[in-house]
C-alpha cells in the first residue's frame, strides 16, 4: 500500500481530475439505467403466476391493463370518452360493450353474467376494460395514463395495478430529490457537532457524491434496478460510509503530529486506514451479499447494488478523499469550534462499575421484546404502502363500491380445452365464496349471440397463440387468508380440467410472494449472520468473540423488529427481510472496534474492568458519530416520505442504528467483563490481562 498511497498523494490533482471527469459516464449511466416500480415483477421465473403473467403479456396483450368506471354517464358521451381514450398514444384498445353489438340493443340481451360484470343498475354504473401496447412498468404505458387521468378527471375513476405503478413511479420521482437533501443536511449537522473544523463535513460530503454518482451510474450494468433500491440506496451509502472518511481524516490528524510534512502524513493515513476500513467493510458487504441469496429477485437487486456502493465508498475514500483533504488543507485548518459530540467518558465508569446490572436489565428488556417479536404483523400488498387519495387507489375502491370488485384473475389454459369443460370449470368456480364473475369466450356464445357473429376483438382477447382465457373477478383482498384460500381451491379446480393450466393477476402473485417472502427471511437471516460471524472469527482468530458480537447485534435487532407491536404498526414484508441484515452487517463494526480497544488496553497491562472503561472512553465519539451519521441519513425519510414502504425502512434503519448504538456502548463492555477468561481460552494471542488469577477467581 505505501507505493499506492505515494502515487495517490503526488498526483493528488490528477487522481482528483480524473474522479470528476468519470462523473460524466456515470451520470449519464445513472439516467440509462431504468427503474422498476413492480414489486411482482421479481418473484423467481419458475412460479406459475409468473408464467401466466408472461401468457399475459405476449399472448394476450393484457400484462398491463386499466378498468375506467363511469357513473351516471349518457351513452353517447361515454362512447365519446371511450374514443378520446382509444386515440391515447400507448392505449391498444378500450373495450366495452358497444364493441360486442350495437348500442342501440338493450343491454339486457347480454349474457346474464357479462351484463352483471359490465353494470351496476342501481348506481347507473358501467366499466370498460383498457389494454395498453407495451408492460405496466415501460414508459409509454405510464405517460399513457398520466394523459388518461387528465381525460378522466371529472368525469371516471381509473383503477388498477397499472395505475398503481404510475402513481409509486411519479411520488416517487417527485421525492427523491427531498430525501437527498434531507440526507445530506442531516448528516452535516452531526459531522459539525462531530468535528472540530468547519469545513470537513462539507468536504466529506462532496467526497461522498463521487462513490454514491458511480454507483448510480454503474448500475446500468444490471440493466434496470427496482424503486425501492433507487430510494434507499443514496441515503444507506450515506450512513453506512460516512465512518470510513472520519477514520482517514482522524488518523490523517495523528499523523501530522509525527511526521514532517502533510504530505507524508497522508502516506501514512492512507496506509494505515486502508486495511482498517477494508476490513470493517466486509461485514458490511457480507451483509448486502446474503441478500442475494434470496429467491425474490428484488434481494439480489438491493444486495448487489448496496454491497457495490461499500466497495466504490471504500476505494474513493483512499483515493479521492485524500486529494480533496491535501488541495484544500488550508480551509481544513482555517475555522473551528468546540465539539459537541464527546468521548461518555461518565457513563463509561457508570457501565463498568455496575455491569451485572446493566446486564441484568438489558437481559429482562430483551425477554420482553422477544415475546413480542413472533407477533408482528406484515403486509404484502403495494396498494397498502400508497396515499389512499391516489388516482389507482380511488379507481381501485370504486370498483369495489360499484362492482363488488377489488381482485382479477386470470387463467390460462390449453386452447384445446372444449367449451364444456370451460363451462363446467367455470361453474364450479362462480360457486367458490368470494367470487363475483367469470367470463371467458363461451360467456359471449348462446341463443343471442352466435360463436361466428363475436367480433374478432373479442375472440382476440380470449384466445390466442393455442392459448384460451378466463377471466374471474372477486371482492376478497389479496395478501389476505380468505383469498389465498380461494386461490387454492380455484387452482385445484384448474389443474383438473388443465394440468398445464395457470393462474395469474396481482392476488396469486401476491400469495407466491408471501410464501417465498417466509422461506426468503429465514434464509437471508442464517447467511448474513454465518457470514460476519466467519468474518468476526477469522479477524480476531476467535471462536468465543464472533458469538458475542453476534449476540448483541442480534439483540438490538429483536428489540428494534418488536417495538411496531406495541406501537400498533404493520411492517411491509420487504422491511422483515432486509432490516436485520442490513443492521447487523452496517453496525457490528461497532462491536469490533470495541471489542479491538479492549484487548489493545488488555495488552497495555489494564485488568477487564480497566480496559472496559478505557474502550468506552475512547470509542464513544467514534461509534458516536458513526451512529448517529446512519440515523441522521435515514430518519429525515421516513418523516416526508408518503411512500409508507419507504418510510417504515427508513425508519427502522435509523432506530436500528440508535438500539445498535446503545448497546455496543453500554451492553458489550458487560459481556467483555464476564466472558474475558473465556475469551481468552477461545482466542489465537489474546492479551493476558494484568492481575490474571484475581481477577479468574472473582469471575
Amino acid at each position: 500500500m505505501e507505493g499506492f498511497a505515494k502515487f495517490i498523494v503526488k498526483f493528488r490533482k490528477w487522481v482528483l481530475a480524473v474522479a470528476i471527469f468519470l462523473l460524466i459516464p456515470a451520470t449519464a449511466g445513472a439516467i440509462a439505467t431504468k427503474i422498476n416500480y413492480d414489486i411482482l415483477t421479481y418473484l423467481p421465473p419458475e412460479l406459475d403466476s409468473m408464467i401466466g403473467e408472461q401468457y399475459l403479456e405476449h399472448d394476450f396483450n393484457l400484462a398491463s391493463t386499466a378498468i375506467v368506471t363511469v357513473e351516471h354517464m349518457p351513452t353517447a358521451q361515454l362512447l365519446d370518452l371511450k374514443d378520446r381514450i382509444s386515440e391515447v398514444e400507448g392505449v391498444k384498445e378500450a373495450f366495452w360493450v358497444s364493441d360486442i353489438m350495437d348500442v342501440s340493443v338493450p343491454k339486457e340481451v347480454l349474457p346474464k353474467e357479462l351484463y352483471d360484470a359490465m353494470f351496476n343498475p342501481e348506481k347507473d354504473a358501467t366499466m370498460m376494460l383498457v389494454r395498453f401496447e407495451q408492460p405496466a412498468s415501460d414508459d409509454l404505458t405510464m405517460d399513457a395514463l398520466r394523459t388518461m387521468k387528465k381525460i378522466c378527471k371529472n368525469e371516471a375513476f381509473i383503477g388498477g395495478a397499472s395505475v398503481v405503478l404510475t402513481d409509486t413511479k411519479d411520488i416517487v420521482d417527485s421525492e427523491m430529490p427531498m430525501y437527498i437533501m434531507i440526507a445530506v443536511g442531516a448528516c452535516l449537522v452531526v459531522l459539525f457537532l462531530g468535528l472540530e473544523s468547519n469545513a470537513v463535513p462539507f468536504i466529506f460530503m462532496m467526497g461522498l457524491a463521487f462513490p454514491i454518482i458511480y454507483n448510480f451510474g454503474t448500475n446500468i450494468i444490471f440493466g434496470q434496478i427496482s424503486y425501492i433500491t433507487e430510494a434507499l440506496s443514496t441515503v444507506l451509502q450515506l450512513g453506512v460510509t460516512m465512518d470510513y472518511s472520519i477514520f482517514l481524516l482522524h488518523r490523517y490528524e495523528e499523523e501530522r503530529n509525527k511526521r514532517d510534512t502533510d504530505e507524508e502524513a497522508m502516506v501514512h493515513a492512507i496506509m494505515n486506514t486502508s486495511s482498517s476500513i477494508s476490513a470493517s467493510s466486509l461485514t458490511t458487504i457480507a451483509g448486502f451479499v446474503a441478500l442475494c441469496t434470496m429467491r425474490l429477485i428484488l434481494g439480489k437487486d438491493i444486495g448487489l447494488v448496496m454491497a457495490k456502493g461499500v466497495a466504490l465508498g471504500v476505494l474513493c475514500t483512499i483515493t479521492v478523499l485524500p486529494s480533496m483533504i491535501l488541495c484544500m488543507r488550508k480551509w481544513v485548518y482555517r475555522r473551528h469550534h468546540k465539539l459537541i459530540i464527546k468521548p461518555l467518558k461518565r457513563a463509561s465508569y457508570f457501565v463498568t462499575r455496575r455491569y451485572k446490572t446493566v446486564l441484568g436489565i438489558f437481559l429482562g428488556i430483551l425477554m420482553v421484546f422477544a415475546l413480542a417479536y413472533p407477533k408482528v404483523q406484515v403486509y404484502y400488498t403495494l396498494a397498502d404502502s400508497l396515499p389512499q387519495d391516489m388516482t389507482g387507489i380511488v379507481g381501485i375502491k370504486k370498483m369495489k363500491e360499484d362492482f363488488n370488485m377489488i381482485s382479477t384473475y386470470f387463467i390460462v389454459m390449453d386452447a384445446e380445452t372444449n367449451d364444456e369443460q370451460i363451462a363446467s370449470m367455470s361453474h364450479r368456480i362462480e360457486e367458490l365464496d368470494g367470487v363475483t364473475s367469470v367470463l371467458s369466450l363461451q360467456k359471449f356464445v348462446g341463443s343471442s349471440i352466435p360463436k361466428d357473429f363475436l367480433p374478432d376483438e373479442v375472440k382476440e382477447t380470449f384466445e390466442q397463440n393455442g392459448k384460451t382465457l378466463v377471466v374471474v373477478n372477486s371482492f376478497l383482498k389479496p395478501g389476505t387468508d380468505e383469498i389465498n384460500n380461494q386461490i387454492d381451491e380455484m387452482r385445484s379446480i384448474v389443474k383438473e380440467y388443465d394440468p398445464s393450466g395457470v393462474i395469474t393477476g396481482e392476488a396469486p402473485m401476491t400469495k407466491d410472494l408471501i410464501e417465498v417472502a417466509d422461506v426468503d427471511f429465514k434464509k437471508v437471516s442464517w447467511t448474513s449472520t454465518l457470514l460476519i460471524f466467519a468474518i468476526i472469527a477469522l479477524t480476531f482468530k476467535s471462536f468465543s468473540i464472533p458469538i458475542l458480537l453476534v449476540m448483541a447485534i442480534e439483540a438490538a435487532i429483536i428489540i428494534n423488529m418488536s417495538i411496531p407491536y406495541f406501537t400498533g404498526s404493520i411492517l411491509p414484508f420487504v422491511a422483515s427481510i432486509v432490516i436485520g441484515t442490513i443492521q447487523l452487517g452496517a453496525t457490528v463494526d461497532y462491536a469490533i472496534l470495541m471489542t479491538n480497544r479492549f484487548e489493545e488496553e488488555l495488552s497495555q497491562g489494564y485488568n477487564r474492568k480497566e480496559a472496559a472503561q478505557i474502550s468506552v472512553e475512547t470509542c464513544s465519539q467514534s461509534i458516536l458519530s458513526s451512529g448517529l451519521s446512519f440515523f441522521a441519513a435515514t430518519v429525515g425519510v421516513s418523516f416526508v416520505s408518503k411512500m409508507e414502504l419507504l418510510k417504515s425502512i427508513c425508519l427502522l434503519i435509523a432506530r436500528g442504528a440508535l438500539i445498535s448504538m446503545g448497546v455496543i456502548i453500554f451492553v458489550l463492555p458487560s459481556l467483555l467483563i464476564i466472558f474475558e477468561p473465556f475469551i481468552r481460552k477461545t482466542t489465537y494471542q489474546w492479551a493476558k490481562p494484568k492481575g490474571e488469577n484475581n481477577e479468574v477467581q472473582a469471575a
